[in-house]
């Protein structure tokens, strides 16, 4: 069988499986790469190009960030991803139609309880107090500890 190009490859998952918008999928192959690109600069120590499930995730909350900012949760719900198992979903999708690869100790399970979004790409962009209520580190504020 002749190996795809990706644009080919995208096609035939949108086609089979409308879920996430073909955008999603650019935007994980360019994260992929950022991951590959971020682990050789600090040098990994592991040795191996293959980048695990949560070593994707962090490489995909950076570059979302990097290149979205605030907007990044708009953005990626525009695309069908509201959680990180949408990644992992998508990470299949490329594997099982030969775009990506995987090790035997691979798993879509790899991809569960990553991260939750408002934490990862909301907070970062809130007032320092607003951020800590949020995450239940201030209780009262100074206007209701007078009264």
């Amino acid at each position: 069988m002749q190996k795809l190009e990706f644009a080919e490859a995208i096609d035939l998952i949108v086609e089979r499986t409308p879920r996430y918008d073909r955008e999603a999928y650019y935007f994980l192959r360019d994260a992929l790469d950022f991951t590959v690109k971020a682990r050789k600069k600090a040098r990994d120590a592991s040795g191996s190009g293959h980048v695990s499930g949560q070593q994707l995730l962090e490489g995909v909350r950076q570059y979302a960030i990097k290149q979205y900012g605030p907007m990044v949760v708009t953005v990626l719900e525009y695309w069908g991803i509201r959680r990180c198992e949408d990644f992992g979903e998508m990470v299949y999708n490329l594997i099982n139609i030969g775009i990506f690869g995987k090790t035997d100790t691979d798993s879509i399970d790899d991809f569960k309880g990553g991260y939750d979004f408002q934490e990862a790409f909301v907070e970062p962009y809130q007032p320092t107090r607003v951020a800590a209520v949020r995450r239940g580190q201030i209780e009262k504020s100074p206007v209701q500890e007078l009264n």
